[in-house]
């Protein structure tokens, strides 16, 4: 799969100051670009500097070649897939933790190359995590 980059910021989920308004202001300036847009839009997560802990890269991206750089994620990489209540206003935060306290006890291990988000137009949210 190609993914066409709209836009991107580096960050870390617990160390980056002001890092909420650094993700919102990414989806603000991407959805912009994204107004009629009608497909799956992705939120991809790479560049890992160690584990969920460190530094990593967000990526805005659509299937569509309309960025000017792309990510492939191909077929061969093994993803563990997390549905997220798109009812519970808390339901994308509740899914990381989930995700995160997997990992933690040793049920998830993750490879750290791409991770993703997938937007369905439907409203439908997946997280797609790369695991070993």
């Amino acid at each position: 799969m190609m993914l066409y980059i709209i836009d991107s910021i580096r960050t870390n989920n617990f160390h980056g100051e002001q890092m909420m308004g650094k993700i919102r202001t990414l989806w603000e300036n991407a959805s912009r670009k994204l107004e009629h847009h009608q497909n799956n839009v992705y939120g991809v997560y790479n560049d890992y500097e160690s584990d969920y802990r460190g530094d990593y890269s967000l990526s805005i991206a659509m299937e569509e070649n309309n960025g000017e750089a792309f990510i492939e994620i191909t077929s061969s990489e093994k993803y563990k897939v997390f549905q997220v209540d798109k009812t519970d206003e808390q339901g994308m935060f509740k899914t990381w933790s989930k995700i995160w306290k997997q990992e933690e006890i040793g049920l998830l291990e993750r490879a750290y190359t791409y991770d993703f988000e997938k937007y369905g137009p439907n409203g439908e949210i997946e997280i797609h995590i790369g695991a070993v």
